[in-house]
């Protein structure tokens, strides 16, 4: 028959594996959009792995109650690379914007950096900057994955 440790460790594996698996799920789903009293900024896509080419509909949302300033009309939106690396941002005027509470703006990006090129296969960091009603700056980053 098999040695009592080998049985111990199997059955643990096989109980602790699962378990383990639906807390590093659950701890690695995170909501787009939560709605919050206070000061909240929330960016939101349809979906997170894109394919190469597809336009990509962004939404800018004040998810809080308190009004957010921004410092021109493209509401903050700076697309990076992993490296922040700047690829993209809205043609905008420099304008004072504002989201009141729950208003939202979007965006389409169609996977073309500023300077023409097309994008590459990889990751991107979505990011949005606000100033909050005391003058302080909050930013929502969101990570998109676009394939071939």
């Amino acid at each position: 028959m098999f040695p009592k440790g080998l049985l111990i460790a199997i059955i643990l594996g096989v109980v602790s594996g699962p378990i383990f698996g639906i807390i590093l799920y659950e701890y690695g789903v995170e909501e787009q959009l939560v709605y919050v009293d206070g000061t909240s900024l929330s960016i939101v896509t349809e979906k997170t792995n894109f394919t190469l080419g597809e336009p990509i509909l962004i939404t800018i949302i004040n998810s809080g109650t308190d009004e957010l300033k921004f410092s021109d009309t493209s509401y903050g939106l700076i697309i990076k690379q992993l490296d922040s690396i700047a690829i993209f941002s809205p043609s905008s005027s420099q304008v004072i914007s504002k989201l009141n509470s729950h208003e939202e703006v979007s965006f389409v990006w169609d996977q073309i950096k500023n300077n023409g090129d097309h994008i590459l296969e990889g990751t991107y960091k979505i990011t949005s900057k606000a100033i909050t009603l005391d003058g302080s700056i909050i930013e929502k980053i969101v990570i998109i994955h676009v394939f071939k």
